[in-house]
């Protein structure tokens, strides 16, 4: 499933250079990840780079966009086909 930044974001900033798809963007409050972009690094890491590095822990899996592994692998290579 994607994941989603929750209300208790700081904008520390951490986040956006680590995600490899360039899912996350400001928002106006906190920071957001774009679901059609997020693939948990399925393809590029073996854990999500973004939860790695929040020092908050307000980045958590999206219940509204449930994927498996295997949907997030298919969106990854989609996503990858688009940069060539």
């Amino acid at each position: 499933m994607a994941l989603k930044i929750t209300d208790e974001c700081i904008n520390c900033d951490v986040c956006l250079p680590e995600c490899p798809n360039e899912a996350i963007s400001p928002g106006e409050e906190t920071y957001l990840i774009d679901p059609s972009k997020c693939t948990e690094c399925v393809g590029h890491f073996d854990e999500p780079q973004c939860v790695q590095v929040c020092p908050v822990d307000c980045i958590i899996p999206d219940p509204i966009h449930r994927e498996s592994k295997e949907q997030l692998l298919a969106k990854y290579r989609r996503l990858v086909s688009l940069k060539t």
